[in-house]
């Protein structure tokens, strides 16, 4: 085999000598088409003009635009980073922040509590009451049925998925009680606190032997096709088991696994060394983090706040010290809620040759060996995903999420029991997904909407826009819960197609600001980077996309043959 040098990475793709050997599958052909002289790549115009400014680079360093880290752009209005000296008792990314020293929005008391589990419940304000009755296959093909719960044609399907992916990514809270305030020095990050898919690969070959085999990870069957490793009791075996809380999820990190192990292969001259596998977890990464900002953050954000924060840097996020602070963790990055949709189609041929279409949870067949929703914990023949309904893979097969804006999906007001963490101690709380939310406000001891747009000279949200909080007491319509207000704003102010610009600037600065923290990013390794696999039409440049990080898998619609 011979190497080819391409971009920053060194030695990432190899393919076969003109008279090599037998035929590669064609996720190999793919990955070995990258050739030295590639040039004609598809281009984000956009997002690569807000990364590379000008193309000027006078000291040699990386530059966008005059952009400081955390200060104006050219030209632009001083910027600093708010509401640190709440943060003063906390020293370390381990540990959760705050970006704003403000007050809470309310102070603890039987009526706040019963007023947001009220917000929140079965059939109240924040429900979208879809007509579950008429099943799942129906919700998607005649969306009219819920007027409630309106379709965004500006997103993908999966890309909700993919946020709680990252979720997952850079947060797990070590233990809080829901609805009892707890002090922000307490509270321990389990995650590392950057992009870094250490929910994937946990501590590596060495301290996390359970998921490796060697230097590539444990890839099992479902039946059909790949599954998550499982134990004989059918739990999963991952980094971070919060990725098997539901089939999607699931079905993104066997996808990562095969990933990996693809990019491996690849590296490899023969057997896997331990630098292969850096080599190979390093392109894994800066693929997986230019799809972060290039592909999901637009969606949402919009591309304009994605832009602004490239040039001009940051104004509420302290990339000096980074962690991810708790009005994100809490309020903010919980917007993809809102996006989820009641039913999917999981796959279009798993289900005895037919489609398989479920609702995302559905307690009548919670604990079932094979349930007829998308929960995960369950392994079965049809239970793997057909990624056409979730990623653009330009055959008209994807679906869309649903508007971010203040309704839920119905089936979120019910969660399954294994969704809902006792483990520490915690009372079993309410079963609403909503409800949870805005009681962790007082949990974390969150600031209004109201007080952070004050804070931020945005013009707060009128009360005609949160009157319908009126009735419900504890004054909830002029000191909202972030959460719901957030959701408001983005369906006042976007019509529910991407976030508005409180919670957008809060949710791209925390992802962006990270990557800029990260010396290893692929924002920090090198001047302009630019991803080095190859699109699904065999060439290496900037329209990268997870439909092609899936082909790359083998899990894609042409490598599944349906």
């Amino acid at each position: 085999m011979t190497t080819n040098q391409h971009g920053n990475e060194g030695a990432q793709a190899r393919e076969n000598e003109p008279d090599g050997g037998s035929p590669r599958d064609s996720r190999r052909r793919l990955l070995g088409a990258i050739g030295a002289g590639v040039g004609a790549a598809v281009v984000l115009p956009t997002v690569a003009a807000a990364q590379t400014g000008d193309g000027s680079d006078n000291d040699g360093g990386r530059q966008r635009s005059g952009r400081d880290r955390n200060g104006a752009g050219e030209g632009g209005r001083e910027r600093g980073v708010r509401g640190n000296r709440r943060q003063g008792v906390v020293t370390g990314p381990d540990r959760f922040g705050r970006m704003f020293d403000l007050p809470p929005f309310a102070e603890p008391s039987q009526e706040l509590r019963a007023a947001l589990v009220e917000l929140g419940r079965p059939g109240g304000i924040m429900d979208a009451n879809d007509p579950l009755e008429v099943g799942p296959t129906r919700l998607i093909t005649e969306p009219e049925l819920s007027p409630n719960n309106r379709d965004n044609p500006t997103h993908t399907a999966g890309v909700t998925f993919l946020g709680q992916f990252m979720d997952h990514d850079i947060t797990r809270d070590a233990g809080s009680r829901l609805g009892q305030p707890t002090p922000a020095r307490r509270s321990t990050n389990l995650r590392s606190a950057q992009l870094d898919l250490d929910s994937v690969y946990g501590g590596g070959p060495a301290e996390s032997p359970e998921l490796y085999d060697g230097f590539s990870f444990r890839i099992e069957s479902g039946g059909q096709f790949e599954d998550v490793p499982r134990d004989d009791d059918g739990q999963a075996i991952l980094g971070d088991d919060r990725n098997d809380e539901n089939l999607i999820l699931s079905g993104l990190h066997a996808a990562f696994l095969a990933f990996h192990n693809a990019v491996l292969e690849d590296v490899a001259n023969g057997t896997p060394t331990m630098s292969d596998f850096d080599q190979a977890r390093r392109t894994v990464q800066h693929h997986y983090q230019w799809i972060v900002v290039n592909e999901v953050l637009p969606q949402f954000v919009g591309q304009d706040m994605v832009d602004s924060i490239l040039i001009s840097g940051f104004e509420i996020f302290d990339t000096d010290t980074p962690r991810i602070p708790l009005e994100f963790q809490t309020a903010a990055y919980r917007f993809g809620h809102s996006m989820i949709r009641p039913s999917y189609r999981a796959n279009l041929a798993g289900d005895n040759g037919d489609p398989f279409f479920a609702f995302v949870f559905d307690p009548d067949t919670f604990g079932d060996a094979d349930p007829d929703d998308l929960s995960g914990h369950a392994r079965a023949n049809r239970r793997f995903i057909g990624w056409q309904t979730f990623f653009d893979f330009d055959d008209g097969e994807v679906k869309p999420n649903k508007r971010i804006d203040a309704k839920m999906s119905t089936p979120l007001f019910q969660l399954p029991m294994f969704a809902i963490p006792t483990a520490r101690g915690e009372d079993l709380g309410p079963t609403s997904l909503a409800s949870r939310n805005l009681l962790r406000h007082i949990t974390w001891e969150i600031p209004s909407g109201q007080a952070i747009a004050r804070e931020m000279g945005v013009d707060p949200l009128s009360t005609a826009d949160l009157d319908d909080l009126s009735s419900l007491g504890a004054n909830l319509d002029t000191s909202t819960p972030l959460f719901f207000y957030l959701l408001r704003e983005a369906d006042v102010m976007a019509d529910g197609l991407h976030l508005g610009p409180i919670g957008g600037r809060m949710v791209a600065e925390v992802f962006l600001g990270l990557l800029e923290a990260d010396p290893t990013s692929y924002l920090n390794v090198a001047d302009n980077w630019r991803p080095t696999l190859p699109q699904r039409n065999g060439r290496a440049g900037d329209g990268f996309t997870m439909a092609d990080l899936l082909t790359i898998a083998g899990v894609d619609p042409t490598s599944r043959g349906q």
